[in-house]
Protein backbone atom coordinates (compact mmCIF):
# COMPACT_ATOMS: atom_id res chain seq x y z
CA UNK A 1 0.00 0.00 0.00
CA UNK A 2 1.23 3.81 -0.70
CA UNK A 3 0.14 6.72 0.98
CA UNK A 4 0.42 10.02 -0.37
CA UNK A 5 0.19 13.48 1.49
CA UNK A 6 0.01 16.76 -0.25
CA UNK A 7 1.47 19.87 0.86
CA UNK A 8 1.90 23.35 -0.28
CA UNK A 9 -0.97 24.48 -1.53
CA UNK A 10 -2.82 28.19 -0.72
CA UNK A 11 -4.03 31.59 -1.91
CA UNK A 12 -2.45 33.32 -4.87
CA UNK A 13 -3.01 35.93 -6.73
CA UNK A 14 -3.14 35.30 -10.82
CA UNK A 15 0.10 35.95 -12.10
CA UNK A 16 2.14 33.95 -8.96
CA UNK A 17 3.83 30.83 -8.61
CA UNK A 18 3.10 27.77 -5.74
CA UNK A 19 5.10 24.66 -5.42
CA UNK A 20 3.09 21.71 -4.48
CA UNK A 21 4.56 18.83 -2.71
CA UNK A 22 3.90 14.90 -2.88
CA UNK A 23 5.59 12.64 0.15
CA UNK A 24 5.15 9.15 -0.54
CA UNK A 25 5.45 5.98 1.94
CA UNK A 26 4.66 2.63 2.09
CA UNK A 27 6.83 1.03 -0.59
CA UNK A 28 9.82 1.76 -3.00
CA UNK A 29 8.81 5.30 -4.02
CA UNK A 30 11.41 4.98 -7.32
CA UNK A 31 9.21 1.99 -8.51
CA UNK A 32 6.41 4.31 -8.95
CA UNK A 33 4.92 6.27 -11.73
CA UNK A 34 3.39 9.49 -10.25
CA UNK A 35 0.74 12.11 -11.55
CA UNK A 36 -0.81 15.37 -10.36
CA UNK A 37 -4.52 15.96 -11.20
CA UNK A 38 -7.03 18.37 -9.91
CA UNK A 39 -10.86 19.05 -9.80
CA UNK A 40 -13.03 22.39 -9.59
CA UNK A 41 -15.99 22.18 -7.91
CA UNK A 42 -18.86 20.93 -10.24
CA UNK A 43 -16.15 19.71 -12.67
CA UNK A 44 -14.82 15.94 -12.83
CA UNK A 45 -11.38 15.39 -12.23
CA UNK A 46 -8.57 15.79 -14.69
CA UNK A 47 -5.31 15.25 -15.77
CA UNK A 48 -2.45 17.86 -15.03
CA UNK A 49 0.95 16.13 -15.32
CA UNK A 50 2.72 12.95 -15.11
CA UNK A 51 6.62 11.83 -14.60
CA UNK A 52 7.66 8.55 -14.62
CA UNK A 53 9.85 6.02 -12.06
CA UNK A 54 13.49 7.42 -12.76
CA UNK A 55 12.00 10.85 -13.56
CA UNK A 56 13.49 11.53 -16.76
CA UNK A 57 10.53 11.77 -18.56
CA UNK A 58 7.38 13.59 -18.20
CA UNK A 59 4.40 14.79 -19.56
CA UNK A 60 1.86 17.64 -19.18
CA UNK A 61 -1.82 19.00 -19.78
CA UNK A 62 -2.07 21.33 -22.77
CA UNK A 63 -3.08 24.06 -20.47
CA UNK A 64 -0.65 23.88 -18.01
CA UNK A 65 2.64 23.00 -20.31
CA UNK A 66 4.97 26.02 -19.80
CA UNK A 67 3.37 26.96 -16.87
CA UNK A 68 3.67 23.90 -14.61
CA UNK A 69 7.00 21.54 -14.12
CA UNK A 70 6.41 18.13 -12.32
CA UNK A 71 9.43 16.50 -10.87
CA UNK A 72 10.38 13.66 -8.70
CA UNK A 73 13.47 13.32 -5.86
CA UNK A 74 13.38 9.37 -5.22
CA UNK A 75 15.60 10.12 -2.57
CA UNK A 76 13.74 12.36 -0.79
CA UNK A 77 10.32 10.18 -2.07
CA UNK A 78 8.92 13.08 -3.02
CA UNK A 79 7.27 14.33 -6.38
CA UNK A 80 6.57 18.76 -6.88
CA UNK A 81 4.48 20.37 -9.20
CA UNK A 82 6.17 24.29 -9.32
CA UNK A 83 3.24 26.29 -10.70
CA UNK A 84 4.08 29.53 -12.30
CA UNK A 85 1.79 32.19 -14.08
CA UNK A 86 -1.10 30.94 -12.39
CA UNK A 87 -4.70 31.78 -13.71
CA UNK A 88 -7.94 31.69 -12.21
CA UNK A 89 -8.97 28.84 -13.94
CA UNK A 90 -6.09 27.12 -12.34
CA UNK A 91 -8.46 27.15 -9.05
CA UNK A 92 -9.21 23.27 -7.74
CA UNK A 93 -8.30 20.57 -4.98
CA UNK A 94 -5.03 19.27 -6.76
CA UNK A 95 -4.06 15.76 -6.04
CA UNK A 96 -1.24 13.12 -5.89
CA UNK A 97 -1.52 10.05 -7.18
CA UNK A 98 0.79 6.78 -7.82
CA UNK A 99 0.75 4.02 -10.09
CA UNK A 100 2.87 0.53 -10.83
CA UNK A 101 1.84 0.55 -13.94
CA UNK A 102 4.78 0.17 -16.53
CA UNK A 103 4.01 3.12 -17.87
CA UNK A 104 2.82 6.59 -16.54
CA UNK A 105 -0.96 7.20 -17.26
CA UNK A 106 -2.97 10.68 -17.90
CA UNK A 107 -5.88 8.71 -16.75
CA UNK A 108 -7.79 8.43 -13.57
CA UNK A 109 -8.13 5.05 -13.64
CA UNK A 110 -4.59 4.30 -14.11
CA UNK A 111 -3.49 5.05 -11.13
CA UNK A 112 -3.82 3.06 -7.87
CA UNK A 113 -3.09 5.45 -4.90
CA UNK A 114 -4.21 8.88 -3.56
CA UNK A 115 -3.31 11.37 -1.56
CA UNK A 116 -6.18 13.18 0.25
CA UNK A 117 -5.91 16.55 -1.99
CA UNK A 118 -4.84 20.00 -1.45
CA UNK A 119 -6.79 23.76 -2.11
CA UNK A 120 -5.15 26.15 -4.54
CA UNK A 121 -6.99 29.52 -4.93
CA UNK A 122 -5.90 31.69 -7.58
CA UNK A 123 -7.90 35.31 -6.94
CA UNK A 124 -6.89 39.00 -6.64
Amino acid sequence: QVQLVESGGGLVQPGGSLRLSCTASGRTFSDLNMGWFRQAPGKEREFVACINWSGELTYYAASVKGRFTISKDNAKNTVNLQMSSLKPEDTAVYFCAATSRPRMGTLVHEYDHWGQGTQVTVSS
